[in-house]
């Protein structure tokens, strides 16, 4: 069943996309990009996150910046 849920929840969303495009006349579709999810990405958090997991495996971490 999982192999389904992709498909399904894509088949949903696009009606669901073109009944709001066409519902609201002032609605404009804007490409968001390629990459959007990689400008969204924050590092400090995604870095805050990392750390936390390793200390909670019982590692100490120091950071050092890449050369």
């Amino acid at each position: 069943m999982p192999k389904r849920k992709a498909p399904v929840a894509i088949a949903r969303s696009i009606p669901t996309i073109i009944w709001h495009l066409l519902g609201d006349p002032a609605s404009r579709y804007q490409d968001l990009g390629v990459d959007f999810h990689t400008r969204r990405i924050d590092t400090a958090r995604k870095t805050r996150e990392h750390i936390r997991q390793l200390q909670a495996l019982g590692f100490t971490v120091i950071l050092e910046p890449a050369a």
